[in-house]
């Protein structure tokens, strides 16, 4: 079978570690992998030469927080109900082709948020197989919590004892006792999950629940660990408060989701254990740059919250950022934006004092390194799969730069891209 070469030309190019653009370099592609970069590479007889040099060049995108569950956020409540299965596969697979048109080529799924069922996995198996176009994905199809907690979107029945109890038995992850998660463990690692994610606290999306509870004991907790780690798997959880993200550690926990309400000597300890944290700050921008309007726009127990927490999330925040933490780039996006409109998050980067090469980094090295994907994918170099993203827009000094996509590879596919401007 005859080899296939594409020589990408380039404007500028970013390789996924090194802070700074490197002009008048090229990319050779020799079928699905990156072959050689550089200022002067060999040009196979017929290659393909794709012209560049109008964009800056990165590699392909990866969002580590992504709930692909949905079609539309304005509706996404009704859909927890009133979609089938079937359908909420559907909205993943759109979610993964429309993340992949937008220069997105992995995504991490963190649990559905209306789905039941493992309809991420059939999705990303159809996309490794090449039946139909989408981001490579990287899931655990449901997340571990209890009655009551922020994984329990029966919430919004609580009024109609009987029918939340009906619709809260829908979620096969929600339970009590050491036993029961030790079992939920063993079937999500058995039905192919790729990691386990811990619903640890409440949320700021939910009704009845707060974001500074505790929702599994610890008990629970450890024995999640303990189980997903003799399986070879890692453990990432949701958790705002510092006692509770001090006391995942303690326990074993590979990374955090969130952590917005940390103080300094939580991110030191954070930093002294080297775990990541996806801290996923455009859900909590209308609090953290405070601005009354925009939180009209959610819903009322949204709004109640980002009120109330505005200045821990403002003091968060400033943690976070200055602090030395393994940082991932994720979104969380299901009450502000649509789930594969990934480029919001580097604006909120951005607009919190993080320079762009930290967000950069944290959207592709650092996050090949969270989803364990670092022999693949994650920076442009020999032997990489090529994952290649390219963008008109000055990454520098435009914060809606990642928002609009101008080329986007994977595999060594070049696909039609789509702007989240238009």
């Amino acid at each position: 079978m005859n080899k296939k070469y594409q020589v990408l030309r380039c404007g500028r190019l970013y390789d996924g570690v090194t802070q700074e653009w490197k002009s008048g370099q090229s990319i050779l592609v020799e079928d699905h992998l990156i072959a050689e970069v550089g200022s002067e590479i060999s040009v196979p007889e017929g290659a393909d030469i794709i012209d560049l040099t109008d964009c800056q060049v990165t590699p392909g995108m990866i969002d580590a927080h992504m709930h692909m569950d949905y079609f539309d956020w304005h509706t996404v409540r009704e859909e927890v109900y009133t979609q089938s299965e079937e359908a909420k596969t559907l909205a993943i697979a759109r979610c993964a082709e429309k993340a992949l048109r937008r220069g997105f080529t992995t995504v991490r799924h963190v649990g559905g948020i209306t789905s039941n069922g493992y309809g991420v996995l059939d999705v990303k198996r159809a996309i490794e197989r090449g039946y139909f176009p989408g981001s490579r994905i990287v899931a655990a199809p449901m997340f571990l919590c209890s009655a009551g907690s922020h994984g329990d979107l029966s919430q919004g029945f609580a009024k109609n004892p009987l029918l939340s109890q009906k619709l809260q038995q829908e979620r096969l992850t929600l339970g009590v006792g050491k036993d029961y998660f030790v079992n939920a463990v063993r079937e999500q690692v058995k039905y192919g999950s790729d990691f386990l994610k811990i619903m640890a606290t409440g949320g700021f999306f939910t009704p009845y629940d707060t974001p500074v509870q505790q929702q599994l004991n610890d008990e629970e907790l450890k024995a999640i660990m303990d189980t997903a780690h003799a399986l070879g798997k890692t453990v990432t959880a949701h958790v705002y408060t510092n006692e509770l993200m001090q006391k995942l550690i303690a326990f074993g926990i590979d990374g955090m989701e969130h952590g917005s309400l940390m103080n300094r000597e939580t991110a030191q300890l954070i930093e002294e254990k080297g775990l990541y944290l996806v801290p996923t700050f455009c859900p909590y921008e209308e609090a953290v740059h405070y601005d009354p309007e925009e939180i009209k726009k959610k819903q009322p127990e949204f709004r109640k919250k980002l009120e109330l927490y505005k200045d821990a999330l403002q003091a968060g925040r400033e943690v976070i950022c200055s602090s030395k933490i393994r940082l991932g780039y994720g979104t969380d996006f299901v009450a502000n934006h649509q789930n594969y409109e990934s480029g919001y998050e580097y604006e909120a980067w951005l607009n919190s004092g993080m320079k762009p090469f930290d967000a950069l980094k944290a959207a592709t090295s650092v996050n090949a390194g969270i989803l364990q994907l670092s022999d693949q994918i994650g920076t442009l170099e020999p032997g990489k799969l090529a994952d290649i993203s390219a963008w008109k827009r000055d990454l520098m000094h435009d914060t809606k730069a990642l928002l609009d996509c101008a080329f986007v590879m994977k595999e060594g596919k070049v696909y039609e891209t789509e702007s989240c401007l238009e």
